[in-house]
């Protein structure tokens, strides 16, 4: 592996893997739009993660659902990391369109390329989601096997039964490591638009003779992620609130669950899997295999940042989130070697001494309340 271009490349995760390889002696080329939502209103001059990547990458400003884009940035490149996309699972629920043709129209436009077209790619690695998974990996005593609940109705939610439930289970299920072999049933267009990126990617380069990988990371959180975008990641959205000293809104009880891992431990995976021999076809979780409650979230960024908000666990919800959901990652330990290095604490002690640098934010998170609403996805 020469030459990596990285779709996406500067974004949270394409920006550390990019800097990552380029200390590798990697040639990395990096083709971003630049999005105003993930970047702010003057993003050349602006964004912290585009100016890490400038002057150390060859940058195309460019989407991915321009074939000539495409074409101009696969020059000279042996290996594809594809991580370009639009990622918020709420918003795609009623920007349908644009989901589906950034996440899988950008990503058919570069199997036909690599498909119809002379290229020197030996291997695409592309971003799928936890987020295929819908709801976690349970495990019923009553049945003595494995379930995958289905989306909550909003019935039981209303009434302030936030748990799931299974057919013919009374019983608490017990969340358990959701594995690669897990269910597949994405509970939002933007899970839908992953699973179709991992699916076309692997069955495609089959077909032609090269070689895929996919990843399935789980919540990822560190230095450099967006403050301004309301529409992922609540270490984001807590922070910025925190730091305007707006009070935090915890949906239904607060006990649901995520599994959070630090971007360094993102980059080290994705970085192992364009490089780690033997592994073509395959797809990994890559987490830290702990679930984390998101009151305990809200309580460990106060902590770090010393500032005291109030915490209203409020019952709200939103229609279509899974109340669980964390990695198995046995699969990536053995044939990647991965390991996680950073603890669910120390991380967020990282991502907070960072925040603490940075420009307080403009907290949009009320507006994006009010978008949901108007859409009568969020109660």
């Amino acid at each position: 592996m020469k030459h990596v271009l990285i779709t996406g490349g500067a974004g949270f995760i394409g920006s550390n893997v990019a800097l990552k390889l380029v200390a590798q002696g990697v040639k990395v080329t990096v083709l971003d739009n630049l999005s105003p939502q993930i970047h702010g209103d003057n993003p050349e001059e602006t964004s912290p993660l585009y100016q890490s990547i400038k002057d150390k990458v060859r940058f195309i400003k460019g989407t991915v659902t321009s074939r000539d884009d495409w074409r101009k940035a696969l020059v000279g490149v042996d290996a594809v990391l594809h991580l370009a996309a639009e990622t918020g699972t709420g918003q795609s629920m009623y920007e349908i369109e644009k989901y589906v043709n950034v996440n899988i129209g950008g990503t058919a436009i570069l199997l036909d390329i690599l498909t119809n077209e002379k290229t020197d790619v030996k291997r695409v690695v592309v971003a799928e989601s936890r987020a295929i998974y819908g709801e976690g990996r349970y495990w019923s005593d009553e049945l003595n096997a494995f379930v995958y609940p289905e989306e909550r109705p909003e019935e039981t939610m209303s009434n302030g039964d936030f748990e799931v439930k299974y057919p013919g289970c009374s019983e608490p299920l017990k969340l358990v490591g959701t594995t690669e072999d897990s269910k597949i049933h994405p509970g939002s267009v933007y899970g839908i638009t992953k699973q179709v990126q991992g699916q076309l990617v692997h069955m495609v380069c089959q077909s032609i003779g090269i070689e895929s990988v996919s990843f399935r990371y789980q919540n990822v959180y560190g230095p450099g992620q967006s403050l301004s975008n309301p529409y992922t990641g609540i270490l984001s959205i807590f922070s910025t609130r925190i730091k305007n000293g707006n009070g935090i809104n915890i949906f239904e009880d607060g006990k649901e669950t995520r599994d959070f891992v630090y971007i360094d431990d993102i980059a080290d995976a994705t970085i192992l899997g364009l490089t780690v021999d033997g592994v073509s076809g395959n797809a990994f979780n890559i987490g830290t295999g702990v679930a984390t409650d998101v009151l305990t979230v809200a309580n460990t960024l106060k902590k770090y940042y010393g500032l005291d908000v109030p915490i209203t666990i409020s019952g709200n919800y939103r229609l279509g989130d899974i109340r669980h959901n964390f990695a198995d990652i046995s699969k990536a330990r053995n044939l990647l070697g991965f390991e996680p290095k950073w603890t669910f604490d120390a991380g967020i002690e990282q991502f907070c001494r960072w925040v603490d640098g940075q420009p307080v934010q403009k907290d949009n998170y009320e507006a994006s309340i009010e978008e949901m609403k108007q859409k009568g996805l969020y109660k």
